[in-house]
């Protein structure tokens, strides 16, 4: 990427480098629902709180779904194909982990919605800060280990060709329409 003094986003011709700026964008998304829980017991449901638990129901239902999408049908079957026999069963342990992980975070995530969408409607529902913090550590956790270890993987395994095909077929995952 090339560098810049303002940020810029990489584009789906840099998909790893697309793939850690999702995690940050998570990371946001996570931070505004740290904000909306310490945020309600001062303010109630009010327009400013309905429209950050909108934002945050948005994220997740769309980016994260597609984001997920992106490792499990092209990322990780194109790192098995081409990790050698020697780092296979390292790879396949994390793989299964982070897969396992994914749903125990859409479970996470379907009990979290069912609180936004109660605030969406301006019902009062309990969002403690302890039930957001821990939601919250959940995806840190799991983004911290992608970066640490699954993303070095995929810089070592993965060449030019692979690179594209990853972007293209990401490119193609946004492009169409949503279910």
């Amino acid at each position: 990427m090339t560098k810049s003094l303002i940020p810029v986003s990489p584009g789906f011709d840099e998909p790893l480098e697309m793939l850690t700026a999702c995690h940050e964008r998570l990371h946001a998304q996570l931070e505004t629902l740290r904000r909306l829980s310490r945020w309600l017991p001062e303010h109630g449901v009010d327009e400013p709180a309905r429209r950050a638990a909108a934002s945050v129901i948005r994220y997740f239902d769309h980016a994260a779904v597609n984001h997920h999408m992106d490792e499990e049908q092209d990322l990780f079957p194109l790192l098995l194909r081409k990790v050698s026999a020697d780092r296979r069963y390292a790879l396949v342990a994390l793989i299964d982990w982070i897969k396992e992980d994914h749903q125990r975070m859409f479970a996470a995530w379907a009990d979290m919605k069912t609180r936004l969408e109660a605030l969406v409607a301006g019902e009062a529902f309990e969002l403690s800060n302890d039930v957001v913090d821990a939601f919250c550590e959940r995806y840190v956790m799991h983004t911290d280990r992608e970066e640490s270890e699954l993303l070095p993987h995929a810089q070592a395994l993965l060449d030019e060709e692979d690179l594209a095909a990853l972007g293209q077929t990401m490119t193609a995952r946004r492009r169409q329409p949503a279910a």
